[in-house]
């Protein structure tokens, strides 16, 4: 975990690129005390120690399925999963948890170093409980996430590509169609891939979204996510922006969405 100061900073944006239906703005000064936050997102290793120590299922395991993007399945399984009528790019697919990310068969021998994912906000606090952390606020995540930039787009700067350098794992290409991975990865990186932030952290846009402690909006039963992930792209998302934030409810799981812990001092 790295160890942060805390102070005051300017959270949100006013840019036109922004989702203001999303409540990203408007822009304002926040202030959030010291605390501890993991350099990368819970692995699959890192979720194994708890799953194996404490016998727990996630949501995604009780209920027999989860969120899977169809690219990555083969065909037969591809064509008898329902999708959903305004993203069919997903697959339910019977069997498949952070285990077996892409349903039974498939397996995270050679991804101990990714992101878990599959993991609904119970299953993030329930980690997060067992190893005596939790889960950041937003304002916690974004303060971290921003790496010691004002008003940054990303936690690197406000050009996407620097240089022609590939600082994240999101979409290239036409989606949902065609990646063309010109990041490297189709699908999820390591936890530590790319340079980190300014702050040390990994992975602050794109690769998973990462589940925060807060509700998304009063009296809307959603938990915010931040940070994007390798579906995001600019012409679909467009929420690997380090100001974006998006929800969905407690019990939710996808082949995209994982967490990081903070830590009181």
């Amino acid at each position: 975990m790295i160890v942060l100061p805390g102070g005051t900073f300017r959270m949100g944006t006013d840019a036109a690129d922004g989702f203001p239906e999303d409540d990203e703005g408007p822009v304002r000064e926040v202030t959030v005390g010291a605390f501890a936050i993991d350099a990368r997102a819970v692995t699959n290793e890192r979720f194994a120690e708890f799953a194996d120590a404490t016998g727990y299922q996630t949501d995604a395991e009780r209920f027999g399925w989860s969120y899977v993007f169809a690219k990555f399945l083969p065909g037969p399984v591809r064509k008898a999963s329902p999708r959903p009528e305004g993203t069919p790019w997903w697959c339910g697919v019977s069997g498949a948890y952070w285990r077996h990310p892409e349903g039974p068969g498939t397996g995270v021998e050679d991804r101990c170093n990714h992101p878990a994912v599959h993991i609904s906000w119970h299953d993030a606090a329930a980690y997060c409980e067992w190893a005596g952390k939790r889960l950041p606020t937003e304002a916690e995540w974004e303060y971290a996430a921003r790496g010691g930039l004002d008003q940054a787009r990303y936690p690197w700067g406000d050009e996407l590509t620097p240089g022609g350098e590939h600082r994240c794992n999101i979409w290239q290409g036409r989606f949902p169609v065609t990646d063309l991975a010109e990041d490297g990865y189709s699908g999820t990186a390591p936890a530590d891939a790319y340079e980190p932030n300014g702050f040390g952290l990994y992975n602050t846009s794109g690769n998973v979204w990462e589940w925060c402690a807060d509700w998304f909006k009063p009296g809307m039963a959603a938990r915010a996510m931040r940070g994007g992930s390798y579906l995001c792209h600019e012409s679909y998302c467009n929420r690997y922006r380090v100001a974006a934030r998006t929800a969905n409810t407690p019990d939710s799981s996808s082949g995209n969405l994982g967490f990081r812990c903070v830590a009181d001092l």
